[in-house]
């Protein structure tokens, strides 16, 4: 079986760094020519959302890293079908953002699932 890579982001954006480290080791596994695609579940999934104005904590968005995702050769987004349909119009419009049924299903066509 190829090795197949998920990064799974479930804890909101700002607040601790483990969603920022994952975005950022799959960023890197991808440049690579790792293939890797990025699960959002939980409160990770408002890493999609546009419109995000950390400015007032000092942070930065992330929104651009997750723009460039597709050139870093990050193959898909993926969200909770769930939460795909609460939030899918405060998704950031510019990304492809693929809804799935069962977020453990998903996990199954990987060999290798990452989850900090």
């Amino acid at each position: 079986m190829e090795r197949r890579y998920l990064f799974i982001i479930d804890r909101a954006p700002y607040g601790d760094w483990s969603g920022r480290e994952t975005l950022d080791m799959a960023l890197s596994a991808a440049a690579f020519d790792q293939p890797v695609s990025l699960a959002f579940s939980g409160q990770g999934v408002h890493w999609l959302r546009a419109e995000q104005a950390p400015q007032g904590i000092e942070q930065k968005t992330g929104s651009r890293n997750l723009a460039a995702a597709s050139l870093f050769g990050i193959e898909a987004l993926y969200v909770p079908k769930a939460a795909f349909d609460r939030l899918g119009t405060a998704f950031d419009s510019g990304l492809e953002i693929t809804p799935v049924a069962s977020m453990t299903e998903l996990a199954h066509q990987f060999s290798d699932v990452v989850r900090l």
